[in-house]
């Protein structure tokens, strides 16, 4: 029993130790280990660290905490690539550091469901079951998470994209150039459409054209109607009435909405009914069952 609950307390440890690296207070080194490298003689590279560090631990588990974040994730039906989940939310944080870090919650959800269970003293199964379940709704809980920040952002990006479309053939008719009109709007505009055009403004200032960083874009965002509209951006050099087309997209897109929120309107005025009807039923059914049952008390007679 020492032993279990020694190692149920060193797994809660590590657990601990990599949930609190992610703070600000805790993962900041030292006033020393910062000067360290302008000081005499200072040979030491900035942000080095010694080997039992948590930078070296985080390093050595990331192989694994990749293989295991990507099989649970594949086994819940989430297929798509962990970084283009990332960069489509603007998470601040690489695939590495998410994977290392869905590990040590899941470490400490171990740590914690060893501990209620040594408290409570279940049955052998339920507790195995207990203890397996902790880490393993732990990770698939940060999973989710991802995935439900992920479809609210496409959400947004459909409804923000007919007002930007909109702008953007306005400043095309009015003379202005697309790199510009998209720089533009991505400084005056605020929201997802918004921080995604300043990603593509910057990706055109590392050398992109103006067609890559739009398709770049689309296949990041995976938006249906972006992915009509990228196609009418790129005409760009072809045309001289772009503004005229993507305004023609964005009524499209707007189409499209309405559309859905006919057929979201539909689906809840159908559901009003099935209340409405099993009320109406269990009476019906009930009027009716007494003079069956009476005949047939009748007819046995």
């Amino acid at each position: 029993m020492t032993r279990v609950v020694a190692l149920c307390g060193l797994l809660l440890w590590v657990g601990a130790t990599l949930a609190l690296s992610e703070l600000r207070v805790f993962s900041r080194p030292s006033l020393s280990e910062r000067l360290r490298p302008y000081g005499p003689g200072g040979m030491a590279r900035p942000g080095r660290t010694g080997i039992f560090s948590v930078a070296s631990f985080r390093d050595a588990i990331a192989p694994t905490s990749h293989l295991i974040g990507s099989r649970l994730a594949r086994m819940v039906g989430i297929t798509e690539d962990l970084d283009l989940r990332l960069t489509r939310i603007h998470a601040p944080v690489d695939a590495t550091t998410f994977r290392v870090r869905q590990v040590g919650y899941s470490v400490l959800g171990f740590g914690v469901a060893a501990l209620v269970t040594l408290a409570l003293r279940p049955p052998s199964p339920v507790g195995l079951a207990f203890l397996l379940a902790g880490p393993i709704l732990t990770l698939l809980i940060q999973e989710q998470r991802l995935a439900k920040a992920s479809e609210r952002r496409q959400r947004r990006l459909f409804l923000e994209l007919p007002v930007i479309a909109e702008q953007l053939a306005l400043l095309l008719s009015a003379g202005w150039s697309l790199s510009s009109a998209l720089s533009r709007l991505s400084r005056r505009s605020t929201g997802a459409c918004a921080a995604d055009l300043e990603r593509v403004c910057n990706r055109i200032g590392q050398g992109l054209s103006e067609t890559e960083a739009l398709r770049e874009w689309a296949i990041i965002a995976k938006v249906d109607a972006l992915d009509r509209l990228v196609p009418v951006l790129a005409l760009n050099r072809d045309t001289s009435d772009l503004g005229r087309l993507i305004a023609e997209e964005a009524r499209s897109i707007r189409r499209d909405m309405q559309r859905e929120l006919i057929e979201i309107a539909e689906r809840r005025e159908q559901q009003v009914w099935i209340p409405v009807t099993v009320a109406t039923l269990i009476p019906g059914v009930l009027f009716m069952a007494i003079p069956f049952i009476e005949a047939l008390r009748m007819f046995g007679a």
